[in-house]
């Protein structure tokens, strides 16, 4: 009987070495982890630049989205992609005059809810009111005023008031592929890249590495619509690539999640309040959000034109439907705008 009972408790005291062994193993693994994500934090802030001072005077905004229930509100993030000309960022954000234009304009509208994503692109040469100077083309805002001027013409032109900005070298893409180890696209239309490299691209599903990633998102040349095409390719291009790092092979791997921090965050810029505290905690609000849930397309445009003196041709901005689409945004009724307007797959 006293043997039975030691054989117990050399049992119990086993099993509950095991359990402790366990736990300790999961209580480092935990520590490891966030001394992993301490140090991704710790890459983005120090290697982003940081824009003090992008927004316009608080008089010439919109008021800011009431909260609902949970005390959440829709988002609004303006991603830039920016030519660079001459200028420099800091330049640009100081309001200084300069020959810098912004390439690529996005809007991510986040609602309160968080249950969709939609990416919203602005056409470069969209004709509109640029808050002092006229009517220009909305890429010209930044060349005049630089960001903040750029910030107030689009929260004047969508009615929506933005919370963040980010800019980002077209280099950035290059980057970015690579560093997940190339993405994968359903190139829509055949076409050879006049703009910067001399690719081919056929119709169909190709993986691309970064070199082909760039030049996919920025060629127009090759299109009869120009820029039309040029952003839904970027509009496809950002979906696949959300779609390839949100995979368990690109979460669950350090080297990999290293290696996307580490190489992108250099090319960008973002504001003061856009830290790695701001990126976390919005990640978490959209761990429910699959790629699916992401929606892409233009505001609303009535084609193309030539501007009043005849010497600049421009995208004629659509005063009426891009109002309904603020009206959406501010109301949380963008899915419903997006069904009524058949945009599920784009315009």
């Amino acid at each position: 009987m006293t043997d039975q009972i030691v054989a117990r408790k050399k049992r119990n005291r086993t099993t509950l070495y095991v359990l402790l062994s366990a736990l300790l193993v999961v209580v480092l693994a935990a520590v490891a982890a966030l001394i992993y994500l301490g140090s991704l934090s710790r890459s983005f802030d120090s290697q982003t630049k940081k824009l003090p001072a992008v927004f316009p005077s608080e008089s010439v905004r919109p008021q800011a989205s009431a909260p609902a229930a949970d005390g959440k509100t829709a988002m609004n993030i303006l991603l830039v992609g920016s030519d660079s000309r001459a200028a420099t960022i800091t330049q640009a954000e100081s309001g200084t005059p300069s020959d810098q234009r912004s390439d690529t304009m996005l809007l991510v509208h986040i609602p309160a809810d968080r249950k969709n994503v939609y990416l919203i692109s602005i056409m470069r040469d969209l004709w509109v009111p640029i808050p002092g100077y006229g009517s220009a083309k909305i890429n010209a805002a930044l060349a005049f005023g630089g960001v903040p001027l750029m910030v107030q013409t689009v929260e004047s032109v969508l009615g929506q008031r933005l919370d963040h900005v980010v800019f980002m070298d077209m280099e950035g893409f290059k980057s970015v592929t690579d560093a997940v180890g190339g993405v994968t696209v359903n190139v829509p239309k055949t076409f050879d890249a006049r703009q910067t490299s001399n690719y081919h691209f056929d119709a169909g599903t190709q993986t691309l590495n970064g070199d082909q990633a760039l030049a996919f998102v920025r060629e127009r040349y090759a299109f009869p619509d120009g820029d039309y095409q040029r952003v839904r390719d970027q509009q496809i291009f950002i979906k696949a690539l959300v779609a390839k790092l949100a995979t368990p092979q690109t979460l669950a791997n350090p080297v990999t999640l290293a290696n996307v921090v580490n190489q992108f965050s250099p090319y960008l810029a973002v504001d003061s309040g856009f830290n790695s505290g701001a990126v976390v905690s919005l990640g978490l609000e959209l761990t429910g959000v699959k790629p699916s849930d992401i929606v892409s397309f233009t505001v609303p445009t009535n084609g193309t034109g030539w501007s009043p003196d005849g010497q600049q041709s421009i995208v004629i901005f659509n005063q009426p439907a891009t109002s309904a689409l603020a009206d959406a945004m501010a109301k949380g009724t963008m899915s419903k705008y997006v069904a009524d307007n058949k945009l599920q797959n784009g315009n």
